[in-house]
Order: structure tokens, then C-alpha cells, then sequence
């Protein structure tokens, strides 16, 4: 099979919770525990650091990926979703991993994958783990795709695990209360491992404490300590949540030579060396157009309070949403003396742009609704003034069709 030949088996074949949403969670770990076993192990052969949470995940992942390769070190990263192309999935030193291996991959274990229904979800990881083992990694980041507890990727013993922080999303899978959310991201903390919690929460500390001490782990609040005085090229002020518990991790991290040099060159460099697209992405000044993608309530909260930050004249809102998010309440956040230009990110999951135009409507929001992303952007681009703003976002598929 040729690259496209192969994801886009891989895409209509297989059940892709981006794509499917809940028909394709498989929420139990035997799959990829037998998996792994066929493909002698990897995730045994080589050394990890394992993030769970709700918001900050994919940014602190790439963070200490960018400090461990500033330390010298040839850094593994599994993320997910992937914006532009699944390859942004699995990297080493910010390259992405080939074509080629990709394929060969797939072809190798099609027969497994089709006997025992593997989920798009389970095959990554374990074409991941393969990579890291084949490469010879010294240390691969890991983010958890969903969850914590039951996530694919948590067959790994790691040498720290980070929970960045909990907001209620996924709570058709995880549950409906922060600290019943808290207990699946636990579900990472390993016997003896540290542990870094990014941002206490009443809610969740009693949980992640009792774990920890469940299972003889250190456990650190990264915040009761923050890292003062560190700047990083991933903008938006939210960020210094999410240094607090990347540079307790590194602190924790034992038989790693990170000296402080390292830390602060990482911290400036991750989109150089990680290649890391949508994180309060500028795309063009005059007028500013800046997308993110935040796509939950707390997430998208920490990103509006930076946009009203910002200088401008008149604010251009470009947005869409999927269907199985609790669309009324996130919508609830916006301003309502901004322009809107409903948009519906093009996956079967993607709500359709005028059925939130009118959900909006109800909310006091005014817009018009177009049939993609790129005419809604062209469309607010075309409208705005040099000293406007521009702001792209609700959804990390929306993001992917303007990066």
C-alpha cells in the first residue's frame, strides 16, 4: 500500500475517537497488553514520562520533550490528535516518524489487526512503542490519549507521571464530577513512581494524595512552588500552569543530567524543536489572527481571558464545535459584542454551522453561519480592519484546517 493507501485504511477501517466519539472507545487495556506481548514488548525498552489531565497535556509533553533534547538526549513524543498529518503523532528530536516505517508497520501486523478488532487508538500506540524501541530512544513522552486509568497508553512503567490538572470533559466516559474524573487520570500513578499534580484543586488533592500513599509514590503540587522566572515561545499566560509542573517533573526526574541551561533554552525553543502547531498560533498580523485549540470549558476560559488581553478594535469570532461536547455551556463563555462566523470543522463528528448559529442566537450571539472553516476565516479576514482581531478555535479540528 502507498502512505494515503495505508491512513485511509487505517481512518475508514477502524473505529478513531476524533472521528466516531463514544462508538469507539474500547475501554479496556487487554487488546494492547496483547498487542505488545506479539511485538516482543517495547514499551519495556526504553525509559518514559507519562502526562495525564484534563487541559495542558500536549503543551507540557512538548515542553519537556524540547528541555530533555536541549539536555542532549534523544526524546521520543506520542501525542494525539494530530492536526495536519498522523505522523505528528510519533517523533523523535521533532522529526516525525517515516512514511515508510508507517507503512511497513501496518502491512506486518494487518491480519492481527483485523482478527482481533484492534481500535485506531490501540495500533498507534503500539506502532509507537515499536518506533521509540526500534530508534533506541533515552526517554519517550507519552500523553495519554483519554483518561488515564484505562488508556492504551497505560501499560507503561514510567519514571514520573504528571496529571497537569482536571475540568469536566469526557464526562460521558470519565464522569460527571471532578474528583470521579481525578480517580481515572490517577489511574496513571505506578507503585514508587513520582508523581507531579500541576495546579491543586480542592476537589481532586485528597484523591491524588490518598493514591500516592496507596502506592508509596511521591507526590508534588507544582504550584505550592512555582517556577518563577522562566519564559517559553508557547504564548498565552496559561502557560506558566503547565512550567510549574514540567520543571517539578524534570526535578524529579532521576538518572537524567537536565542542568538549569537546558531547562531555560527547552522552555524558549519547544514549536522549533518539537514542531508543536495550534497553541495560541499567530497566523498573520494586521489584522491579528491567533487560533488555539482549546475546545473545553476550562480551557477555553484560560484562552479567552488572554484574547481580552489583547489590543484591538473590533473582535472576529471564527467558530465550530463537534456534536458531543456541551456546546450551550461552552458557548456561554464567549463575548457577546464580538462578530461571529459559524463554522463546522469537516469530520462526521462536526456540528453543524447553522444549528449553532441559533443555538448562539439564543445566547445573545450574532453571526452568520458558513458551510466550511476557510470561507468563514476568509470571510472574517475580509471584514475585519488592520487593528482588529481575528480568533480561530472551539475545536481542535477546526484549528487543523487553518494551520
Amino acid at each position: 500500500m502507498t502512505y494515503r493507501e495505508t491512513l485511509d485504511w487505517m481512518f475508514g477501517q477502524l473505529p478513531m475517537y476524533q472521528q466516531k466519539g463514544a462508538a469507539a472507545l474500547n475501554a479496556k487495556l487487554d487488546n494492547i497488553i496483547h498487542f505488545c506481548d506479539v511485538l516482543d514488548n517495547p514499551e519495556k525498552k526504553f525509559k518514559s514520562i507519562h502526562i495525564a489531565g484534563t487541559n495542558g497535556k500536549g503543551s507540557s509533553s512538548h515542553m519537556l520533550a524540547s528541555i530533555l533534547q536541549e539536555a542532549g538526549y534523544k526524546v521520543g513524543l506520542y501525542t494525539s490528535p494530530h492536526l495536519k498529518d498522523f505522523r505528528e503523532r510519533i517523533k523523535i528530536n521533532g522529526k516525525v516518524v517515516s512514511k515508510k516505517f508507517v507503512i511497513r508497520f501496518i502491512e506486518q501486523h494487518k491480519p492481527f489487526f483485523d482478527y482481533h478488532k484492534l481500535s485506531f487508538f490501540e495500533m498507534t500506540v503500539g506502532m509507537a512503542f515499536s518506533y521509540f524501541a526500534e530508534e533506541k530512544v533515552d526517554i519517550a513522552v507519552i500523553e495519554v490519549g483519554l483518561g488515564g486509568r484505562l488508556d492504551s497508553t497505560n501499560i507503561i512503567t514510567p519514571e514520573v507521571s504528571l496529571i497537569t490538572n482536571i475540568g469536566l470533559d469526557h464526562t460521558q466516559f470519565l464522569g460527571d464530577t471532578l474528583e470521579k474524573i481525578a480517580l481515572e487520570k490517577a489511574g496513571i500513578i505506578k507503585p514508587k513512581v513520582p508523581v507531579v499534580i500541576s495546579e491543586t484543586q480542592p476537589e481532586t488533592k485528597m484523591i491524588f494524595n490518598l493514591i500516592a500513599h496507596q502506592l508509596k509514590s511521591n507526590i508534588v503540587f507544582a504550584d505550592v512552588e512555582p517556577a518563577i522566572g522562566y519564559k517559553t515561545d508557547l504564548l498565552g499566560e496559561y502557560q506558566q500552569k503547565n512550567i510549574n509542573g514540567v520543571i517539578a517533573s524534570i526535578h524529579q526526574l532521576k538518572n537524567f543530567n537536565v542542568p538549569e541551561e537546558a531547562i531555560s533554552e527547552g522552555l524558549k525553543k519547544v514549536v522549533e524543536n518539537t514542531v508543536l502547531l495550534g497553541r495560541w498560533q499567530v497566523l498573520q498580523q494586521n489584522p491579528l489572527v491567533v487560533c488555539d485549540t482549546a475546545h473545553n470549558k476550562e480551557g477555553l476560559q484560560m484562552v479567552l481571558d488572554q484574547v481580552k488581553k489583547q489590543s484591538y478594535n473590533q473582535l472576529h469570532i471564527v467558530l465550530g464545535f463537534v456534536k458531543d461536547k456541551d456546546v450551550r455551556a461552552a458557548l456561554s463563555l464567549f463575548p457577546k459584542d464580538a462578530k461571529y462566523y459559524f463554522v463546522r470543522p469537516s469530520i462526521p463528528r462536526g456540528m453543524d454551522a447553522f444549528e449553532l448559529q441559533e443555538l448562539a442566537k439564543e445566547l445573545g450571539m450574532n453571526g452568520k453561519a458558513y458551510k466550511s472553516v476557510e470561507k468563514g476565516l476568509k470571510k472574517a479576514i475580509k471584514k475585519a480592519e488592520p487593528n482588529d482581531m481575528v480568533y480561530v478555535g472551539g475545536s481542535t479540528f477546526v484549528v487543523a484546517e487553518v494551520v
